[in-house]
């Protein structure tokens, strides 16, 4: 399930996702999330930067230090595992027509990369994870990753998606006994949405 609200984290610098997580604990999160939250959106000027209102700056932040919070406390379970999945978003893929060569398998169901554009985010990140092992599947949504998870049996996955997907998402992995790593997306929507694959290749 997406946001209701759209957002363009892009422009801001990196640091800014690990310092949200040391922050975070710092100042106890899970007691003061909120008064948290909506000190880091004046601190590092979140309204001026997305245009989002402060609620919806508030949901976002809650929902990116949970998932650094959750990486943090997986990590260790994550190294150990051997059998390694990358789950990415299709909406983004450079190009969301014709454009774009990759095959769409509805059994599975996930599209198969076909390597079209060398600027691709979804393309590079097939790329750096298969080198590094891991089987990719680029979904459609994240109703797919259970059927995937139980066909496969993997013990470990990293998951490239906003926050809402990544909590649904998270409740399934929590269900099966597998440790996850998530990638947040820095711009959303149904098309053109980001990730930042520095980030990615750190998870990974």
């Amino acid at each position: 399930m997406p946001y209701k609200f759209i957002f363009d984290l892009s422009r801001i610098p990196r640091f800014f996702f690990t310092e949200i997580a040391r922050v975070g604990y710092e100042r106890g999160m899970h007691k003061q999330m909120s008064k948290t939250a909506q000190s880091m959106i004046k601190k590092f000027k979140i309204q001026e930067a997305t245009g989002l209102n402060v609620s919806d700056a508030v949901v976002l932040l809650e929902d990116l230090i949970d998932l650094q919070a959750k990486n943090l406390v997986e990590r260790e379970k994550f190294v150990q595992t051997r059998k390694r999945v990358l789950l990415l978003p299709h909406c983004s893929r450079k190009y969301m027509d014709s454009r774009c060569h990759a095959v769409f398998e509805p059994k599975i169901p996930s599209y198969i990369c076909g390597h079209c554009s060398s600027d691709c985010l979804v393309n590079r990140a097939v790329v750096l994870a298969e080198k590094k092992g891991y089987d990719v599947y680029i979904l459609p949504g994240g109703s797919c990753v259970p059927k995937i998870l139980k066909a496969k049996h993997y013990e470990g996955v990293v998951g490239v998606a906003c926050g809402e997907e990544t909590k649904l998402s998270g409740e399934t992995l929590k269900a099966m006994k597998v440790a996850g790593q998530s990638v947040p997306l820095i711009k959303n929507g149904c098309a053109n949405t980001i990730f930042n694959v520095e980030t990615l290749l750190k998870i990974l």
